[in-house]
């Protein structure tokens, strides 16, 4: 039983979101922010990474989300967040931020599925990556 708690434990711990720093060298970023939950850019963004899950995932792609001041996919504080990367106090904002932390890309609309993986094929660590 105690051996099932911890397993619990560490698969919870395991899924806990870590710092957009700590993927560093890990993950690809996608950060997509907007000022409310329904704002139409941030539903049309969220269907277009829903749609390319697969791909995105074969990418190191994670995503994370600034909403109002919740962040979801990363343990950073919204403030944090939008300090770091300039993004606006109001509005929508999609940056794709590469293995070294570097932002790759920055649109104030979403970013086709096209765009992120011709983007991303691109980069020189995706290109070692595939061979």
């Amino acid at each position: 039983m105690m051996a099932n708690s911890l397993l619990i434990a560490l698969s919870l711990a395991a899924a806990a979101p870590s710092s957009i720093a700590a993927m560093r060298w890990e993950k690809r970023v996608l950060l997509v922010a907007a000022s409310e939950e329904k704002d139409p850019k941030l539903e049309q963004q969220r269907r277009i990474i829903a749609r390319w899950r697969d791909a995105a995932a074969e990418r190191d792609l994670a995503v994370v989300e600034i909403t109002g001041d919740r962040v979801t996919g990363a343990s950073d504080s919204a403030a944090t967040l939008k300090k770091r990367f300039r993004l606006p106090a109001d509005g929508f904002a999609a940056l794709l931020i590469g293995k070294d932390g570097g932002t790759k890309l920055r649109q104030t609309r979403p970013i086709s599925a096209a765009v992120l993986e011709e983007t991303i094929d691109a980069m020189p660590m995706r290109r070692q990556e595939r061979r």
